[in-house]
């Protein structure tokens, strides 16, 4: 089972409002209790209303349940572009109606992390980064589709900004933030971009083919190999 797929089980076994511990669900979902105790770290850093420690068990501190409501991933960028754009007004009052839809939503939606090094604040996250990346989406799509490689500069979380030759493999929705998973040819391994610290996003004129090693379903299956 992915990991991100495992994420969703744990909030959906948690929705009960019980309290859960870890060795129950590790042995449903079929993995250590080591995994599930990392999953909980990776769900409470998330944002996810979940509460309890390593050895009593686990429940969700407040009620979740997903809406009636299934958006595709291009509604819900038009949606949050939508957000940052009223959150950045002058009007206190839309702003205010802004951030509350926004803790809303993210209420609903299972927030997933892509690795416990990345742990991004999706609660507080800042609308306006949260818009810078969305001038490189067209680009970006269109890359992955065409299979053409990207020249990127990239600004790390340091401030760093590096420059990078990458194969855009697939692009993610993780509650407000979008990412780009890449065979990056400046490091020769798979990395996985923030959208909205890519600085610049310039299409190549090289296409490239698949290759044992450097695609989509051999990092796939890294991320299994590694819960």
């Amino acid at each position: 089972m992915r990991r991100t797929d495992r994420l969703f089980d744990i909030i959906q076994i948690l929705r009960d409002g019980h309290l859960h511990r870890a060795q129950d669900i590790a042995a449903r979902l079929e993995v250590s209790v080591r995994t599930i105790y990392r999953d909980m770290d990776t769900l409470v850093a998330s944002g996810v209303p979940v509460q309890g420690e390593r050895g009593v068990g686990y429940m969700a501190t407040e009620a979740i349940a997903l809406p009636p409501l299934t958006l595709t991933p291009a509604e819900l960028e038009a949606l949050n572009l939508g957000m940052a754009i009223v959150a950045e007004a002058a009007d206190s009052d839309l702003k205010s109606a802004a951030l509350s839809l926004a803790g809303k939503i993210d209420a609903v939606l299972p927030t997933r992390v892509i690795a416990e090094a990345d742990r991004w604040k999706f609660a507080v996250y800042p609308f306006a980064d949260a818009a810078r990346g969305f001038s490189h989406m067209a680009t970006l799509r269109a890359a992955i589709k065409s299979r053409q490689k990207l020249a990127l500069t990239y600004r790390r979380i340091d401030k760093t900004l590096t420059q990078r030759t990458v194969r855009p493999l697939h692009m993610e929705y993780w509650g407000r933030v979008w990412t780009l998973t890449a065979w990056c040819e400046t490091r020769n391994d798979f990395r996985v971009f923030r959208v909205d610290l890519i600085e610049e996003a310039q299409a190549l004129p090289e296409l490239f083919v698949d290759e044992p090693g450097k695609n989509l379903a051999d990092f796939m299956a890294r991320q299994d190999k590694h819960p």
